[in-house]
């Protein structure tokens, strides 16, 4: 069993899979924007990965920041 520091905060298992979803959809949402609706450049992909990992990152920051639990 691992034990927690004191004011480490216990991450709930949605946090975790949204979190999950974040990594995943930047990646994936460009691609198959590029193989079923248009092909796009690379460059381009990488971007719209870079954008949407940011936009869910601020996101996912925004809505759980005050779900953490702290234990004390």
């Amino acid at each position: 069993m691992m034990k927690r520091k004191p004011g480490e905060p216990i991450y709930l298992g949605g946090q975790m899979l949204a979190l999950g979803l974040a990594v995943v959809c930047s990646v994936a949402l460009p691609q198959l924007y590029h193989v079923l609706v248009s092909p796009i450049s690379f460059e381009t992909r990488v971007l719209a990965g870079l954008f949407l990992a940011v936009l869910s990152g601020i996101l996912l920051y925004r809505l759980f920041a005050a779900a953490a639990k702290n234990e004390p």
